[in-house]
């Protein structure tokens, strides 16, 4: 086998670079949750899922119908929480809570949070730097 020529090794290493960006683009790419609107719910944490590469909370939302609804609020992964100050241990299942976060475009029953109030009042924003 030939060894690629300098000319071709470089178009195939731009064309490669080219498409991880675009895919690492589409991978972070908000577009899926409202731009502007935001949602504020009380609820009960059902689980956090504290994995990578992004974090779920699981909140059954009570309705004012009498009905609850499972809403998923997505986050980073445990390392951005953790530089924000938020552990897995801050959430357990039966906590009560109130999330705002950005709702899904498409008004599935879910979101990107952005902060949650716990109910002794403790504020968790992982886009904020904590004590550690």
């Amino acid at each position: 086998m030939k060894p690629m020529k300098p000319q071709m090794a470089r178009w195939v290493l731009a064309a490669a670079g080219a498409l991880l960006a675009t895919a690492a683009g589409a991978h972070h790419s908000g577009e899926m949750f409202e731009p502007e609107r935001t949602v504020t719910l009380t609820g009960t944490v059902q689980e956090f899922r504290y994995i990578n590469p992004h974090s779920w909370l699981l909140v059954d939302i009570d309705n004012e119908d009498g009905t609850t609804t499972t809403w998923g609020f997505e986050a980073e992964g445990p390392q951005d929480l953790m530089h924000g100050g938020v552990r897995k241990s801050d959430l357990p299942p039966g906590a009560r809570i109130t999330v705002t976060a950005r709702p899904m475009r498409d008004g599935r029953p879910a979101g990107i949070w952005s902060e949650i109030v716990k109910d002794d009042g403790t504020l968790l924003n992982w886009r904020t730097p904590g004590p550690d």
